[in-house]
């Protein structure tokens, strides 16, 4: 049987104007360490105005982001426990 020892929330909030859209992403860690990254989207001026859509393209990248930084923690977080370098986690 499976427990679930600890759980995450991820914040996300967005700023938009005509043609650009921005997202900020923020997970809180058990350790109480914060990790934040952020997203852009740009609307081309041909195409419709979609709102919903800038927040998911810039969401989404904002989100790789997060990913990726939660992967260099721990990569970090690795070295420092093992005193040696370790191959980059992908």
């Amino acid at each position: 049987m499976m427990k679930t020892a600890v759980g995450w929330h991820v914040e996300m909030e967005f700023e938009e104007d005509a043609n650009r859209t921005r997202a900020a992403a923020l997970v809180r860690l058990p350790d109480g360490s914060e990790v934040r990254a952020h997203g852009y989207a740009s609307r081309h001026p041909s195409d419709p105005n979609q709102p919903r859509v800038g927040e998911e393209v810039a969401g989404a990248r904002a989100l790789n982001e997060l990913a990726m930084r939660l992967l260099t923690k721990a990569h970090d977080e690795i070295d420092e426990a093992s005193g040696r370098t370790s191959r980059p986690l992908t």
